[in-house]
């Protein structure tokens, strides 16, 4: 099941609604394997049910989502093992400390003690948590919370990642180094996923997917979106999109 190249994930003509609220109006998109991608747009866009309906959270009304390793095709419950999720409102338990959160997920994901002391180790470094093993995750500052929640995503070491606003109400500082963690983890070819309504984050993306009212309004390269709209920025984007509509 491991793959040096990463999950590619293709899309086709996904919808969905709530009612009368249409959330996904026919969305399609292709995630290349390895890399990570970066769903953006502002808040009712249709993130968060986008990133449910890839994993299965929900039921979608039509459409289609593939999964691939090594361009074959793969059912999402042959995934789930080797597949990462960090919702945006995190449930870590506010009266367990960092170590302890670590030492429950590797008991959880089935890791060998040596497995567990390698990882461990790495993701503390990256994190700069190393310091703060013995503080329950109630008393950490939002940085140092989102930071534990990543490194108990990526302590099964998943070949996919879906991250659902993972810098929200984040400092500046804790936001970069979490970037830094997701850009390390890529190299690694983990396929991230990761939803996000700030607009300067689209720009750190190797590729985005931009939402909005349930529509897919362009995908690609950061900066080659950015000069075929003739802006400097993706807040500028969707102010110009919103001025065409009006």
């Amino acid at each position: 099941m491991l793959s040096d190249q990463g999950v590619a994930v293709k899309i086709q003509d996904l919808k969905k609604s709530f009612g009368k609220i249409e959330a996904l109006a026919g969305v399609s998109i292709d995630f290349a394997p390895g890399i990570l991608h970066g769903i953006i747009g502002p808040a009712g866009a249709g993130k968060t049910t986008l990133l449910r309906l890839m994993l299965s959270l929900l039921e979608r009304d039509s459409g289609h989502i593939q999964y691939y390793i090594d361009s074959r095709g793969v059912e999402f419950k042959n995934i789930m093992p080797n597949a990462a999720y960090m919702p945006e409102k995190q449930s870590l338990y506010a009266d367990l400390s960092i170590e302890e959160h670590l030492k429950f997920f590797a008991s959880m994901y089935g890791l060998d003690h040596r497995t567990y002391l390698d990882r461990s180790h790495d993701l503390l470094e990256m994190t700069r948590l190393s310091k703060f093993l013995d503080r329950p995750a109630g008393k950490l500052s939002g940085g140092m919370y989102k930071k534990l929640g990543l490194m108990c995503a990526l302590l099964r070491a998943p070949m996919i990642m879906f991250l659902d606003e993972p810098t929200n109400g984040v400092d500046p500082i804790s936001r970069r180094e979490f970037w830094d963690i997701l850009n390390d983890s890529t190299k690694n070819h983990v396929t991230i996923i990761m939803t996000t309504a700030y607009m300067d984050e689209a720009e750190r993306c190797e590729c985005v997917h931009l939402l909005d009212d349930g529509h897919v309004i362009g995908s690609g390269e950061p900066t080659s979106l950015l000069a075929s709209a003739s802006v400097e920025n993706f807040d500028e984007f969707f102010i110009e999109r919103d001025k065409d509509r009006a």
